[in-house]
């Protein structure tokens, strides 16, 4: 019984201690001069007589809607919305027919296939196969600082063996 007793305030103890260290801290300044905007702006406007170029406030689905209505009347129309469908459809039309046969169709998996297949046998085995993976981007990284490497050191010359 002890034992729990002794654990529970060592614990208690430990945690009241981090508590009062961690908030003893004192507030550090930045160590970058705080500069208003109104200062830049003035010294810009002293410095340079052209106006600034200023942000447009459309949002991103007001552009999108602006991708799609060619004819700037405010509204969409069906042809307006499937023109993109079609540009697409042209494109996988080779013949031009208005018919999309299952090779027009294919020919994005058929060119894949005949370009992995290096020994024309009509098959691929298993190290050709690997060649149509598909090759991903890594995820964009954040605007974060760059990591900081330490300086390449030259290597020390190594003392001439004596024969």
């Amino acid at each position: 019984m002890w034992r729990y007793l002794a654990g529970g305030l060592g614990t208690l103890a430990l945690v009241g201690a981090g508590l009062f260290l961690w908030g003893s801290r004192p507030d550090t300044p930045s160590p970058l001069p705080a500069a208003s905007a109104a200062t830049t702006t003035a010294q810009q406007a002293a410095d340079d007589d052209t106006a600034l170029p200023e942000a447009s406030a459309r949002t991103r689905e007001q552009k999108r809607f602006d991708r799609y209505d060619k004819d700037r009347d405010g509204t969409i129309t069906r042809e307006e919305y499937l023109a993109a469908r079609h540009k697409a459809y042209a494109k996988l039309d080779r013949d031009g027919d208005g018919k999309l046969s299952f090779d027009e169709w294919a020919i994005k998996a058929t060119t894949k296939f005949a370009t992995a297949d290096r020994d024309k046998s009509g098959t691929m085995n298993a190290a050709e196969f690997a060649t149509t993976a598909v090759k991903r981007r890594p995820a964009a990284r954040a605007n974060c600082p760059p990591a900081r490497t330490a300086p390449a050191e030259a290597p020390e010359a190594a003392p001439a063996e004596e024969s």
